[in-house]
């Protein structure tokens, strides 16, 4: 069907991939299960429970969600541009019938599912930690794939910008990282003072740790309905930009 040609391009990049899935999977799981480690074993047995979790099960939700934005992101980014600039691969796509909306809803539909990967192996791997979700984290994978479509879709726009690899710096400076530090991961963001707190609710990865913080342990304390909707609208605009901003790229 005419509509579901970009799975040519999802299928192609997953046959790369299958060459050194071990190298990528390493790479996208390292930082959230260190983090894991040190903050849930080590400080963790220095805090109080927070709203009646142990700060191993505050923070092992919040770690999910943050390897599907790395991964998703990563893959957008440093692999499509790859593929953009120095492979020249999107060129030669193009002499196909696939078109620009193809290109761009494959890369991102790709990067959403090695994310969506990289949070069921971390979920597959919290009862090692002690950490044993409920059977609601099921309803929880739509979620975490709706996250990665949003963040691949952001950085295939960083990709239509860059002019280089190092551009990419100031992605994961300026936006990933402080996503990871300020989205409610780490620490309650009711403890936040309120000016500042509204700031942080507003940030795209918060609604996603909450969701999965809620779906992980079946409870649901807040308007959880209003937090997909949101996301699901901000992750389609995002979609939308990033083919116009890729189609800018590629016919100049």
């Amino acid at each position: 069907m005419k509509h579901l040609r970009f799975w040519t391009l999802w299928r192609r990049n997953s046959r790369v991939w299958r060459k050194h899935v071990m190298a990528t999977l390493i790479g996208n799981l390292g930082q959230p299960l260190l983090f894991l480690l040190a903050m849930g074993y080590g400080i963790g047995h220095e805090m109080q429970t927070i709203d009646g979790l142990t700060y191993l099960q505050f923070l092992a939700p919040g770690l999910v969600t943050s390897s599907v934005m790395y991964s998703a992101a990563f893959e957008t980014t440093y692999g499509s541009y790859t593929r953009l600039s120095m492979q020249k691969t999107y060129e030669a796509i193009l002499m196909t019938p696939l078109g620009i909306t193809d290109i761009a809803l494959g890369e991102i539909f790709w990067g959403a599912s090695k994310g969506l990967l990289s949070a069921i192996i971390m979920l597959a791997m919290l009862p090692l930690f002690g950490v044993w979700p409920s059977i609601w984290t099921l309803a929880l994978l739509p979620v975490l794939f709706m996250s990665g479509v949003f963040f691949a879709a952001f950085g295939l726009i960083m990709t239509a910008l860059a002019s280089s690899y190092e551009f990419f710096n100031y992605f994961i400076s300026l936006i990933l990282t402080p996503l990871f530090l300020f989205s409610g991961i780490f620490f309650p963001l009711k403890t936040i003072v309120p000016s500042a707190r509204i700031f942080f609710e507003l940030l795209p990865l918060t609604p996603i740790v909450t969701l999965s913080r809620m779906l992980c342990y079946g409870q649901f304390h807040e308007p959880w309905l209003l937090k997909i909707a949101g996301s699901l609208l901000l992750t389609l605009f995002t979609c939308w930009l990033s083919v116009i901003f890729l189609r800018k790229r590629l016919i100049q």
